[in-house]
């Protein structure tokens, strides 16, 4: 177990480093003054000496600078805002993380049951009817089905708003970012119906983002259940005359959730990459919504430090997943498995 922990912390390390020399680099690539776009102009009109030791100092020591820039906070200004871009990730980043939370909730816990169902019924009715339903679904393109629920239900039926996180009628004060929570921790008046308006603009994006991820476990759940309940030890357990009930809980259930969170970790960065798509699409305030914007501004900073912020999550969430899934199942050993 510490093996393990060890070597996927030195991993994730060496992954981030990867991604702070890449981030580096994209100063000089981008217009103006390297010094601005690595440290920021406000830091550097407050400290023109650093701006000139910068400048004037070889790649290792700009490279410290910015390493130190980064574990204080001071990620460079916004060309577009004016304002650290720290503070904005900071404002941004809940709203990107309460959508993606919502959407992979939706998607495991009706596409793991329904696997469950599928892989149980294996080549039945039922079984055909979710496959085919599960193959439509990962068809879909996650911009055409975020255009398709907007002009169905919220254009021709108004039943859901078709952009932001709240109406303009309610003022909120943020306090941890979640909309739901900060509804919860404000003093407002009649809270009931702020809940009710946050909760109707969350619908339309989370379906969207969760709509192919629902199909994917869906299928790699009954994938999984066929093929457990199809191994030696099940047909033992049913000729010795465990019940049905007996054998699902005791060997079918664990056995076949352990592929799941493997599966997971894949999905990471498809997730964010539609997360990304669905924020523009919905003008959902969150970090895709705001990178995209800063590629139209050319607001070169906020680029750098966005790619990277995203490349970040990326990494650390897979290959925390991954290691994870190699604690509760170390036969599932991928760098084993690239050994041989």
């Amino acid at each position: 177990m510490i093996t393990t922990l060890i070597r996927y912390f030195n991993l994730i390390c060496l992954t981030l480093l990867v991604l702070v020399l890449l981030s580096f680099s994209l100063a000089f690539f981008f217009p103006g003054d390297s010094a601005v776009n690595l440290l920021g102009a406000a830091q550097i009109a407050d400290q023109p000496l650093l701006s000139q030791a910068v400048n004037q100092s070889n790649v290792l020591v700009q490279f410290w600078y910015y390493v130190q820039a980064l574990f204080n906070g001071q990620w460079g200004v916004s060309f577009a805002t004016g304002k650290p871009l720290y503070e904005d990730i900071m404002q941004l980043f809940p709203a990107t993380l309460e959508l993606s939370l919502y959407a992979v909730t939706l998607a495991l816990v009706f596409g793991i049951p329904l696997g469950f169902v599928s892989g149980l019924q294996y080549r039945k009715k039922i079984d055909h009817a979710f496959m085919s339903s599960s193959m439509v679904m990962y068809s879909f393109p996650v911009f055409w089905l975020a255009l398709i629920l907007i002009l169905l239900v919220s254009l021709q039926a108004q039943w859901l708003p078709m952009s932001g996180r709240l109406s303009l009628l309610y003022d909120i004060p943020h306090a941890t970012g979640f909309i739901l929570v900060d509804i919860a921790l404000s003093d407002i008046a009649n809270k009931q119906y702020a809940f009710h308006d946050a909760i109707s603009h969350l619908i339309l994006p989370t379906l969207s983002v969760s709509f192919i991820a629902f199909a994917v476990f869906l299928r790699s759940t009954r994938r999984s259940v066929v093929d457990v309940v199809s191994t030696e030890y099940i047909k033992s357990a049913q000729t010795r005359g465990l019940t049905a009930s007996n054998i699902f809980f005791k060997h079918i259930l664990r056995n076949a959730l352990l592929p799941v969170l493997p599966l997971l970790a894949v999905q990471i960065s498809t997730l964010v990459t539609n997360v990304m798509i669905v924020e523009t699409i919905f003008s959902w305030p969150g970090i895709g919504d705001w990178l995209i914007q800063a590629i139209y501004e050319r607001d070169y900073p906020a680029i750098r430090t966005g790619i990277m912020l995203v490349a970040m999550i990326v990494v650390v969430f897979t290959l925390s997943l991954e290691c994870l899934s190699q604690l509760i199942d170390p036969t599932r050993d991928r760098f084993a498995y690239a050994r041989r």
